[in-house]
């Protein structure tokens, strides 16, 4: 009898709470977030560091206001807050069960922006987070994974805990598209990716890591897409243009949540430039330098199969949130879309994400 191929959410999500942070040391606790509300809207919540709000959590919804809200939004996202928050790992485990997903790889919600311009708190809260996650791994029985966060601004205790991470459960070490002012291809993080190329792949979820940059577009009509997708995809032709492969060749780079009908474009204008330079562009660039990305159920898949190959696209749910990205059943669905081969569909819901995350 043939072995069904397990199922990778490539991009699920842990919602951080109070308890993230009992991992901090006795000499860090004055590091702590903090958890407050508002009288106004007791959903809404916000992490405060240093007396200024900081790091981002949705909103806090029972179970009946998720499921109002997702019937508006036309997608299901309703999830158990002791689920998305891994107070419980046995019930996420058994949720994963009822939506058919074996495994899946975890990303922070609360790194979307920068958290504190003190290096020595964006060290400390990165270790306790990368602690409580390699706590939840172990429990899970070999089915939950990480993509571990870095304290960008100290090189050398990224690098320390991208070790940890390595012996801990990880699977990916997460960064996002711009990191105070330094880009992907910056030489400052190739320490990072030196540590990281052996085993961990390199998750670059949506983020925005420079508060100019994310100010600018906070109020804009283009909001969170200009904040945070855009960078992203600018992210991903960075590295393209960029020499990381050459120098680091085994490397595995993952583009997260910012859908995949941008593929073609990137590797279009990307070849141009190539040309222009005279440098020889590969036949398949996604292919040749390790590039994943995830895509969704929206998404024009066989189209941008043409431009990036059948074993580079993956799929998530992004469990845990409550935006446009956003559907528990996103792998389900998948499944039963018309139009693609069932070995292109194998391939994105099991043995790309294997491939990406080293699993």
């Amino acid at each position: 009898m043939a072995i069904s191929p397990q199922i990778v959410d490539a991009d699920a999500h842990v919602i951080e709470t109070e308890r993230t942070w009992d991992y901090l040391e006795l000499s860090e606790r004055k590091y702590r977030p903090k958890l407050f509300s508002t009288t106004e809207d007791a959903t809404r919540q916000y992490w405060v560091i240093d007396d200024k709000i900081a790091g981002f959590r949705f909103p806090t919804l029972n179970e009946r206001e998720l499921h109002d809200f997702a019937q508006r939004a036309g997608r299901n996202f309703e999830t158990p807050q002791a689920a998305r928050e891994l107070d419980d790992v046995a019930l996420r485990l058994k949720h994963m069960d009822d939506l058919g997903i074996d495994l899946q790889v975890l990303h922070n919600t609360f790194w979307i922006e920068r958290i504190t311009t003190r290096a020595e708190a964006e060290v400390a809260l990165c270790r306790s987070w990368n602690r409580w996650l390699a706590e939840i791994s172990k429990k899970s029985q070999g089915r939950l994974f990480y993509s571990c966060v870095i304290p960008a601004m100290n090189i050398d205790a990224a690098v320390e805990e991208v070790k940890f991470a390595q012996q801990n459960g990880a699977a990916a070490v997460c960064m996002r598209p711009l990191e105070g002012q330094r880009h992907l291809s910056d030489p400052y993080f190739y320490p990072i990716y030196q540590t990281a190329e052996l085993d961990l792949a390199i998750a670059v979820h949506i983020a925005n890591g420079n508060p100019e940059n994310a100010d600018l577009y906070r109020m804009a009509p283009a909001g969170r897409f200009a904040q945070f997708r855009v960078p992203t995809v600018t992210a991903c032709f960075d590295v393209i243009m960029s020499e990381l492969h050459e120098r680091f060749p085994k490397l595995r780079w993952g583009f997260i949540e910012a859908s995949a009908q941008w593929v073609p474009w990137v590797q279009r204008e990307a070849a141009i430039r190539y040309r222009v330079a005279n440098r020889k562009f590969p036949t398949n660039v996604f292919e040749e330098y390790n590039i994943f990305v995830t895509c969704q159920t929206n998404d024009d898949v066989p189209y941008i199969v043409q431009h990036c190959g059948e074993n580079r696209l993956v799929i998530g749910t992004d469990y845990g949130h409550t935006d446009p990205s956003s559907a528990v059943t996103a792998l389900q669905e998948f499944q039963r879309i018309e139009g693609i081969e069932s070995s292109i569909k194998e391939k994105i819901l099991s043995h790309n994400a294997k491939a990406l995350y080293g699993l």
